[in-house]
């Protein structure tokens, strides 16, 4: 994989004077940059309602079809909520201040994702919050299939003028490519980039635990069912695909309306594979949050919400979002740079849509 590096002319000052001010907002009131008791408690939450959920299905001999189905429902809200605020805290480190912590729960609660850990710290942590809307680099507005243009950069194809129709049904297969396809072409992808360089070892390690996680994964949400509950194999699978649309549209209309929007930019690279600005101003640039005083919704979406906050301070959790974002929203106006926030999560759901459309006319 090519190297890219920021060239900022000022040398990342508005960085600097912001992450001084944020250290000292922590230093003052004598909080940890980490996750709190009410972290905590959610994770409890949303993996007893995951787990519950699986056990009243092998343990109930014949529920009404109805209710059958709901909790399948409540296992995909459950699912992308565990997603959301625990897996992603945790591969960024943010979770806990203990490093095994992380990395225990960062596994766990990808693999009840359906995903695996490893190639998301890859995929988000490195290339993600790096090269954010850069075409080729950032993965997440480059998906594997070319039926959705995510950014300015990609050619432009005739189905592209009904993306923003049937963009949505695509967001509901996110997590079903991570537990069927995705994890294993991505694995062999971030070999040839050069991710696993000199470590080959480690690379055969992570396939082991590849294989045997998806093994497990199929075992619990389809096997367990058919060996200790009375359900069809058409039931259950029917079932599964119902947990799995439900958490991957959730996940697809959580991250997208952060990057692409009407407001964001697609910087590139010059001839030497540079990008022009700062790495804390491409982060401005190319972000935005939304509904920031919806308590509700950013408790569910792990702080998602103020993505521009994340994307500057990504080891730091997102209970103390709300806080610092008073914080980065003062230091953006004193150096001139924009701050981009939609009102709600509906006008943020509303401005991706246009977006879509807009990239699939130009």
């Amino acid at each position: 994989m090519k190297r890219v590096k920021f060239v900022s002319t000022n040398n990342d000052e508005f960085y600097r004077t912001l992450r001084k001010k944020v250290n000292r907002y922590f230093k003052d009131n004598n909080v940890q940059k980490t996750g709190n008791l009410g972290l905590y408690i959610k994770a409890i939450i949303l993996f007893s309602a995951l787990l519950g959920s699986l056990l009243i299905i092998v343990v109930s001999p014949q529920l009404p079809i109805l209710v059958f189905f709901s909790i399948w429902l409540l296992m995909g809200v459950s699912m992308a909520g565990i997603g959301l605020s625990v897996m992603h805290e945790a591969v960024h480190g943010s979770f806990s201040s203990n490093r095994k912590i992380n990395d225990f729960l960062g596994h766990a609660a990808m693999f009840f994702v359906g995903g695996f850990a490893e190639n998301w710290r890859i995929q988000h942590n490195q290339l993600h919050h790096t090269y954010t809307n850069v075409a080729n680099l950032d993965e997440d507005i480059n998906p594997a299939f070319s039926v959705v243009r995510l950014s300015t950069k990609f050619p432009l194809k005739p189905a592209h003028k009904f993306q923003y129709i049937y963009a949505w049904f695509l967001y509901c297969l996110m997590t079903l490519m991570w537990v069927t396809t995705k994890d294993f072409s991505q694995l062999l992808r971030f070999k040839r980039q050069g991710f696993y360089d000199n470590r080959s070892s480690e690379y055969t390690k992570e396939w082991i635990r590849l294989i045997l996680f998806k093994v497990l994964y199929y075992a619990i949400f389809i096997g367990l069912l058919l060996n200790f509950s009375s359900y069809s194999l058409l039931f259950v699978i029917s079932g599964f695909l119902i947990m799995h649309f439900i958490a991957g549209f959730i996940l697809g209309i959580v991250f997208q309306p952060a990057h692409v929007t009407t407001n964001a930019q697609f910087p590139e690279t010059n001839g030497e594979d540079n990008i022009l600005n700062s790495w804390a101003a491409h982060q401005l640039i190319t972000t935005q949050n939304f509904a920031m005083n919806n308590r509700w919704l950013s408790w569910y979406v792990g702080g998602l919400n103020f993505q521009i906050e994340h994307h500057l301070f990504p080891t730091i959790s997102h209970v103390h979002f709300k806080a610092i974002s008073k914080i980065v929203q003062e230091v953006v106006k004193e150096y001139n740079l924009p701050y981009y926030a939609q009102p709600s999560f509906r006008s943020a759901i509303y401005d991706h849509a246009k977006m879509l459309a807009r990239l699939g006319k130009s």
